[in-house]
């Protein structure tokens, strides 16, 4: 059987500058932002281009000078020898870059919604992910190895900052707060299995966006794109976390400027994690679920991706120990890259299938 899903021939491999990307990203702003206009305020409708521009630019100017301290500080990536072949020569390139671009969102956002008491909620969560990311990733350089923290270490610290942040909202939120809202305003009251719910969003969420994180440019392009996707969708009944999303998608942004390919820096679980619980918090927070759910499609895809490629390989084990893959490698951006697509390639329609998600996620709320 042909494990070769997809053909790098089916798509034109784009030039050094990823043009591609680019095209991706205006067509984005261009259809949700058209969308937008012609249901929002006149105020409101502009009100995200100012913190999505300073979130942008802090975060590009604050990595000139913080990826070279990184790169002085030694703390090159440790790449895994049975990856893709091109990744080896990457070994060396420094991490923890979410670091400078997730406290720059985080504080652009207080300032900007005048702490907003949402905000600080949702800034917390995402900075407790950011510390659980950073020792995972001290831990990584110190014992010089691709391995930090123990699972079920990282498991636990996840969910107690997801239980912590389940109790705030129990004792601040109101009565319609366990309500899930589908398409077509069919409410589901879920009662406390809320509760199990939301803890389990939190943890997934941060876990499928730090899976995303593997090629040069996709985990904090495809997150920009989905935080600018749920500012538009939160903006009609929260200002605070409107300008909360339009910060992050802005830090994204301007990591982008250091992270597209060839990287300079990698964000490490330091930022993947707290990519993912900030995306999550504001879902929550807001009552948009299934918003969230639609935008972090491809995230959730990636993390199906390893989910079946390991099930597949317990359930094809045969007496020497050894089962069959179901993809040359997982995450499917590992597969893709075996197959012969390039990165920028993967990026590129990537993007464009997270900006269609975004469309539709705005469209059915």
């Amino acid at each position: 059987m042909d494990t070769k899903l997809f053909s790098s021939t089916s798509l034109t491999k784009p030039s050094g500058t990823s043009l591609l990307i680019l095209l991706a990203t205006l067509l984005f702003l261009l259809i949700v932002f058209f969308g937008w206009m012609l249901t929002a305020s006149t105020d409101l409708k502009f009100s995200v281009l100012l913190p999505l521009g300073i979130g942008a630019i802090s975060s590009a100017a604050l990595g000139y000078g913080v990826v070279p301290l990184l790169r002085w500080f030694k703390t090159g990536q440790f790449v895994q020898e049975d990856g893709p072949q091109t990744h080896l020569k990457k070994a060396g390139t420094p991490t923890m870059g979410g670091i400078f671009f997730i406290p720059v969102g985080v504080v652009a956002a207080l300032i900007g919604s005048q702490f907003d008491p949402q905000v600080i909620a949702v800034g917390v969560v995402t900075l407790a992910y950011m510390g659980i990311g950073w020792i995972d990733d001290w831990q990584v350089l110190r014992q010089k190895s691709n391995k930090g923290i123990s699972p079920r270490m990282k498991l636990m610290l996840q969910i107690a900052v997801a239980v912590l942040f389940c109790l705030w909202m129990f004792w601040t939120g109101d009565s319609n707060l366990t309500n899930v809202t589908l398409p077509g305003n069919w409410v589901i009251p879920l009662g406390w299995f809320f509760w199990l719910l939301a803890a389990f969003v939190l943890v997934a969420e941060s876990n499928s966006t730090n899976l995303t994180d593997g090629v040069d440019g996709l985990a904090g392009g495809t997150a920009a794109i989905a935080f600018l996707g749920l500012a538009a969708v939160v903006a009609a009944t929260s200002e605070g976390l409107m300008i909360f999303c339009a910060c992050m998608s802005g830090g994204c942004l301007g990591f982008v400027v250091h992270n597209r390919n060839p990287a300079k820096v990698f964000m490490g679980d330091t930022g993947s994690l707290a990519l993912g619980g900030a995306i999550a918090a504001v879902g929550l927070l807001s009552g948009n679920l299934w918003a969230v759910f639609i935008i972090s499609g491809i995230f959730f895809i990636e993390a199906l991706s390893v989910i079946a490629q390991v099930s597949y390989y317990k359930a094809t084990k045969g007496p020497d120990g050894k089962g069959k893959r179901l993809l040359k490698m997982a995450p499917i951006h590992h597969h893709l890259e075996l197959s012969g697509w390039s990165e920028t390639q993967i990026v590129g329609v990537f993007y464009l299938i997270n900006t269609g998600l975004v469309i539709l996620a705005f469209l059915s709320r």
